[in-house]
């Protein structure tokens, strides 16, 4: 009997324990466990959410450096336009400059051989008076025949 009491003691015992567990432990243990995988739940949501936001900015950020190779692209060849119409402009200006030059410099050609021109007429007007004097052995009035010389000269 000794043996069958001990050995109820124990089925009680560990009945009692079983009970007391239930009651008290696994609660708090359920609650606990149940907590942790609300939390790691949450985490791999929030990790899935992480990895579209993701996703959705690598996207977009790729759109958005097309888009902005793009408009470089476009500065770029209008900055190209431009110079390239800079320079014809400045080409156009620069036959402009030369042509105005050109023609100034063919005017006081022009003015300097008209100069030269009547320089020598009257050198050898006043060539031809003297001599008109040597021949004649007299002298010309010059202002007698104003009018015959400005007719020589004119002639030469």
């Amino acid at each position: 009997m000794n043996m069958n009491a001990t050995l109820l003691g124990q089925a009680i015992a560990f009945f009692l324990f079983v009970v007391f567990c239930m009651k008290y432990v696994w609660p708090p243990l359920m609650e606990a466990i149940e907590e942790r995988q609300a939390k790691i739940a949450d985490g791999l949501a929030a990790a899935d959410r992480a990895a579209k936001d993701l996703n959705l900015a690598q996207a977009n950020a790729s759109d958005q450096l097309k888009e902005a190779k793009h408009a470089a692209s476009e500065l770029i060849e209008q900055a190209n336009k431009r110079k390239a119409q800079i320079v014809d402009e400045a080409k156009a200006e620069a036959q402009a400059e030369r042509e105005k030059i050109l023609a100034q410099g063919l005017a006081e050609i022009e003015s300097e051989r008209n100069r030269a021109r009547d320089e020598l007429r009257q050198q050898v007007a006043t060539l031809a008076v003297i001599g008109a004097e040597k021949i004649l052995e007299r002298s010309i009035d010059k202002d007698a025949h104003a009018d015959l010389l400005n007719k020589v000269t004119a002639e030469l």
